[in-house]
């Protein structure tokens, strides 16, 4: 399973992909599957600024991917950094992770079908947002 999230936690699309693909695969499907951000005054954004990732996430063609369209990548760099440092914001996208997981049918998986899956998953995350909006 793979989350975004926004800097509050609430979640921003998901998916879902088997367990012998790797992780860095479906980087650009997420960035591509986020919503317009509503602004107070001017046009719609498209993007966010920033992106925070974990070190699976980290590649020359990503970064360079992630500049060209506007976005500053905070991915940490493997045997470079430490995980302590995303430690101070991954706790939120944990914490959404933790949120979709409090759903029975998300955490054992009973479905054989990713399709099933998936859905499940698309009907926590709205259920997730819509309770985080009316709170």
């Amino acid at each position: 399973m793979h989350k975004l999230s926004e800097a509050q936690g609430r979640p921003l699309p998901a998916a879902v992909s088997g367990a012998n693909m790797h992780d860095s695969l479906a980087l650009k499907p997420l960035i591509r599957g986020i919503p317009a951000i509503r602004t107070r005054c001017g046009p719609r954004r498209r993007l966010p600024v920033k992106l925070r990732a974990d070190k699976a996430y980290y590649s020359a063609d990503h970064l360079a991917w992630l500049r060209e369209r506007g976005l500053v990548p905070r991915i940490a760099r493997p045997g470079i950094d430490s995980g302590e440092r995303l430690g101070r914001h991954r706790w939120k996208i944990e914490r959404s992770i933790a949120w979709l997981f409090g759903y029975l049918w998300l955490t054992v998986r009973y479905e054989r079908k990713g399709s099933h899956f998936f859905a499940f998953l698309g009907l926590a995350t709205t259920l997730t947002c819509y309770k985080k909006l009316t709170a």
